[in-house]
């Protein structure tokens, strides 16, 4: 007698996302419930905005290049990149790092972000930064760790990417000054958090600590504080 097949493992469960207004109205009830401390800021509508899927690699080039630069600053020197190559779109990692520094430099790029370049997609083709299938199944602290790896790339990069770019439903970026400031309005409190309060202060509002932050940050811009 044959030996059963074993069945197939089922794959390994999805992070919580927030990708559509349906998603965020869900959770937003949720946090209601759990924070009602919060239920002053989150009277006012907010426009969800999650931005088109592209491959990892490229999000994260184009967040280097904008890093202290105007937005319109930074689309000039991506289109200058591009015009480095005949096909005239962002380059494959190995042709980036086939790219002289000096090409770089003359599209408009500092010499710490053409490291940081380099740096991406050397880590790109290592398997440091996950596929776009792969990331699926990363838990945030994971994907912070590895993107963290890159030079010029730090947490707050990686937590507004997990918010804005990937969806994830319970990203709280105490590093973030707005964040502080704005709990601070929220809250009533005497003066403006540390990090480490902060995250205290968010701990109950897990898992929907994402639309906790987009709210906060709506009310701050919204006071005009």
């Amino acid at each position: 007698m044959k030996a059963r097949k074993r069945a197939a493992q089922p794959a390994a469960p999805q992070h919580p996302v927030i990708l559509n207004e349906k998603d965020f109205r869900k959770a937003a009830k949720l946090l209601r419930a759990k924070a009602p401390q919060l239920a002053a800021c989150m009277d006012a509508p907010i426009k969800l905005r999650i931005k088109p899927e592209q491959p990892l690699y490229a999000t994260l080039l184009e967040s280097i290049v904008h890093q202290q630069l105007s937005v319109k600053a930074a689309a000039t020197i991506v289109g200058r990149i591009k015009l480095l190559y005949a096909h005239q779109e962002l380059p494959e990692p190995q042709e980036l790092l086939d790219t002289p520094d000096d090409s770089l430099r003359s599209a408009g790029l500092s010499r710490s972000k053409a490291k940081a370049l380099k740096d991406l997609a050397t880590k790109t083709l290592d398997g440091t930064v996950p596929t776009t299938e792969q990331i699926r199944f990363l838990s945030d602290d994971e994907i912070v760790e590895r993107l963290s790896s890159i030079y010029g790339i730090g947490r707050w990069t990686v937590e507004m990417l997990l918010i804005f770019n990937l969806g994830r439903a319970d990203v709280w970026p105490v590093d973030d000054y707005g964040i502080r400031r704005g709990l601070a309005l929220v809250l009533d409190l005497e003066e403006i958090p540390t990090p480490k309060q902060a995250r205290e202060l968010g701990e109950s509002w897990k898992p929907h600590r994402t639309v906790a932050s987009l709210y906060i940050w709506s009310h701050l811009n919204n006071t005009g504080d």
